[in-house]
């Protein structure tokens, strides 16, 4: 069983939320970052304010 999600600070380049998410799901880091490059330019601003908020909550 897969435990819960948690940042990863050792690959992690800001918060390590999005090396957290790519460890969590199995995907290469490089893709989740560009991923959530895409999402923050297309969706104006709203995948950044969920980053901060999962730096801040996510252990």
């Amino acid at each position: 069983m897969k435990q819960g999600f948690r940042k990863n600070r050792r690959d992690g380049m800001v918060f390590g939320v999005c090396a957290g998410m790519a460890d969590h799901f199995g995907f290469d880091v490089l893709w989740t970052r560009v991923a959530f490059v895409a999402l923050t330019l297309l969706g104006f601003g709203l995948p950044l304010l969920l980053y901060l908020t999962v730096a801040i909550l996510a252990p």
